[in-house]
């Protein structure tokens, strides 16, 4: 859908997209947040560029106090934004099947210190110390499509140790310092808590989290199925054996999933298809074994900020992992991963691979036409507040090109 085309579907008098945003922003008490709701979406459907509050207001009202009042709906006004997130959560879901609950990464750079939860950090994306916020997001992922349902911000300890900070970024009492892990986990836990369909497996990529192994333990006594990738350095041993060796190692050498991704016992030939003109069917070979993922002590401080999580054991549960061999990449492998789903065909597990794919493509979509890195306001509410509302914008564009998709046909 083009820029012309979107802004003349959503001229001020869409009646579908009134209906659709009086839905997920019915329950705000005044006649004023749900008609700047109203403003603020189509402005992000229709601005072309940044996202700013002042050209979103402009975007869409001659009024000369729309940007100020714009402002103050998003930064100041106290709005609750978990019903609109659900509401959004069980919209998409009368439209679809889910397939998988899909959970990403996103760094936000920033300038100077005054954004919510900005802290220095290194970005193994950029290769670099960067400057920035950490959020993470939860994806439903159908077929063909991923859409944003939930945020989280990751809040440095200084965050929410410091009243000055907490008072100026107004920082809600109960919102506490968690791991990257516990935020993922917060969002498996949520959407399970909100949902009224079946719960589909939990897909994220945590190869970059310290604590993989006690997120993945805590994952499956929650009783989620999940598919994650995980660090290749992460310590594992084959299923049969006992914890003191494996077999080809003296005991207490560890063994990492690179190790057994690169020589699993099971050998699955793989075809996917190339981009690019003239491009043909290419060969994969995956290789998976069956593993134990040892937790030891690491659990409790993997999962940091989680309830109930002192005092687990090792789980001796069994897992499926699996990575990916090219020819000609000179023995080099892809992404290692595992799952608890050990009964699954290798086939519907790669589908929920290349599911995670897309979410990832779905950030660079939501940075470059939906505003996801243009947030300018500093409070934690307006945080909340944007990422909903970029959300529902996303939801509803989707469904704006599924239709000219079917009138055009």
């Amino acid at each position: 859908m083009t820029a012309r085309t979107r802004t003349r579907a959503l001229a001020a008098g869409d009646t579908e997209l009134k209906e659709f945003a009086e839905r997920l922003f019915g329950h705000l008490p005044r006649a004023d947040q749900r008609r700047w709701a109203r403003v603020y979406l189509q402005g992000l459907l229709t601005t072309p560029g940044k996202k700013s509050v002042r050209r979103l207001a402009a975007s869409v009202t001659g009024s000369p106090t729309a940007s100020q009042s714009l402002q103050q709906f998003i930064n100041a006004s106290p709005w609750d934004w978990n019903p609109a997130r659900t509401e959004l959560l069980r919209w998409v879901e009368e439209q679809h099947p889910v397939r998988a609950w899909s959970i990403g990464q996103v760094c936000f750079p920033k300038r100077g210190e005054h954004s919510v939860g900005v802290h220095r950090r290194f970005d193994p994306v950029a290769g670099r110390i960067v400057n920035c916020q950490l959020g993470f997001c939860l994806f439903l992922s159908l077929d063909g499509m991923s859409v944003p349902v939930d945020w989280r911000l990751a809040l440095p300890e200084a965050w929410v140790t410091d009243p000055v900070l907490r008072r100026r970024a107004r920082i809600a009492p109960e919102a506490v310092h968690q791991s990257p892990e516990a935020l993922v986990l917060d969002l498996a836990d949520s959407i399970a808590a909100r949902t009224s369909s079946a719960h589909p497996p939990v897909v994220s990529d945590l190869s970059r989290l310290g604590g993989a192994a006690a997120l993945i333990g805590m994952l499956g006594r929650r009783g989620h199925d999940f598919l994650v990738s995980v660090p290749p350095t992460l310590p594992v041993r084959a299923a049969g054996l006992a914890p003191g060796g494996d077999g080809a190692r003296p005991p207490g050498r560890g063994t990492t999933a690179g190790d057994f991704a690169r020589l699993g016992n099971t050998s699955h030939p793989y075809t996917t298809a190339r981009t690019g003109p003239g491009a043909g069917p290419q060969g994969q070979r995956i290789h998976s074994a069956l593993v134990r993922v040892p937790e030891g002590e690491a659990t409790a401080r993997g999962v940091r900020g989680v309830q109930g999580v002192q005092g687990v054991q090792g789980v001796q549960q069994i897992y499926r992992l699996f990575g990916e061999r090219r020819p000609g990449a000179g023995g080099r492998g892809g992404p290692v991963w595992l799952t608890n789903m050990n009964r699954h065909r290798m086939d519907d597990l790669l589908v929920l691979v290349r599911g995670a794919g897309r979410s990832t493509a779905v950030l660079g979509a939501l940075a470059d036409d939906f505003g996801l890195l243009d947030f300018e306001g500093r409070s934690f509410p307006g945080w909340h507040h944007h990422m909903t509302l970029m959300s529902a914008a996303y939801a509803y564009a989707l469904r704006g090109r599924r239709m000219d998709g079917r009138r055009s046909a």
